[in-house]
């Protein structure tokens, strides 16, 4: 049998696949975490975060969700990190989208919106009708992607205080 000499890779046309993350996963996940951290311009993580990061994934009952985007290759390309939470002021829980990331080399080819279509039925599997997540108001790309995709933004700022252990000060009471 002749193959025309323009026949196309089918790998190359396979559709986007989003599946749940897998304790095998954990190395490259934590790579595309590394990669994610640099990309946003963040402080290191730590060392341990793959030992820190499996029981919190992978334990029964566990309430954090990380869903991987395979390139057509089938090389975990991308993640989406999810847990419930609860808006006081509208009295309903809401999975919270924490990270979503797609290694440079993936984007613009549909693993995104691949991704946030699996983000969007694991909220529905869990019974949550909204998924709510941040980005850097400096990352243009990524504000364009989610305005594409219907999402309203709303204006706000992100703080995070430290806790310090039991009997050092905390900063407020360093302010006082």
């Amino acid at each position: 049998m002749m193959v025309p000499m323009d026949a196309e890779d089918p790998k190359e046309h396979r559709p986007p696949v989003v599946r749940a993350a897998r304790p095998e996963d954990l190395p490259r996940l934590v790579e595309l975490v590394h990669e994610h951290v640099a990309y946003e311009k963040s402080a290191p993580r730590p060392p341990d975060l793959a030992d820190r990061l499996g029981p919190q994934l992978f334990a029964d009952g566990a309430r954090l969700w990380v869903l991987l985007a395979e390139a057509p290759d089938g090389s975990v390309a991308g993640y989406a990190a999810c847990s419930a939470e609860f808006a006081f002021w509208d009295a309903r829980h809401y999975l919270h989208m924490d990270c979503l990331y797609l290694a440079e080399e993936a984007r613009g080819h549909g693993l995104g919106a691949a991704l946030m279509d699996g983000v969007a039925e694991l909220a529905r599997g869990l019974g949550l009708d909204q998924v709510q997540w941040q980005t850097p108001d400096w990352n243009e790309g990524a504000i364009r992607f989610y305005d594409r995709l219907g999402a309203a933004g709303a204006p706000k700022r992100r703080y995070a205080l430290s806790v310090p252990p039991p009997g050092e000060p905390s900063a407020a009471a360093a302010t006082h």
